[in-house]
């Protein structure tokens, strides 16, 4: 587990935050909300990915089917973000705790539904990492 410090990642953060739920809705609608999200999200799984452009695609299906159901059913969950570059694909999940994001790895819908449907789609296997913010 790394431990980075609150002012190396509150603006990632923040961008990665209002990207997931909608540039303009985090800025115009819904900037309580937000922030509120950012400042509940004290640990960060972050899933790296290797997929090929072939398959890229319907990896962002897996994520955009599972991605309301991980906000809204998962204990402690806060945020969940995709990030894409040329070289993987990385999906950030923000929890209230560690043990939030341990249980989220040990869960059915982590085991039997999302790794179920990515196994497929990737090139190697997944890096996982989970950081805490220190405050």
């Amino acid at each position: 587990m790394r431990k980075l410090g609150l002012a190396a990642i509150i603006g990632a953060v923040l961008v990665v935050s209002a990207c997931s739920i909608g540039a303009s809705q985090a800025i115009t609608n819904d900037k309580t909300h937000t922030v509120n999200m950012v400042m509940d999200t004290h640990v960060y799984l972050e899933i790296t990915l290797e997929v090929d452009a072939e398959n890229r695609g319907a990896a962002v299906g897996v994520y955009n089917k599972y991605k309301q159901l991980f906000l809204t059913q998962v204990k402690g969950a806060t945020l969940k973000s995709l990030l894409v570059r040329d070289e993987d694909v990385q999906v950030l999940h923000g929890f209230r705790s560690m043990e939030d994001a341990n249980a989220y790895l040990k869960s059915d819908l982590f085991n039997k539904d999302v790794v179920r449907e990515l196994a497929p789609l990737l090139a190697s296997k997944p890096r996982i990492h989970i950081y805490k913010i220190l405050s």
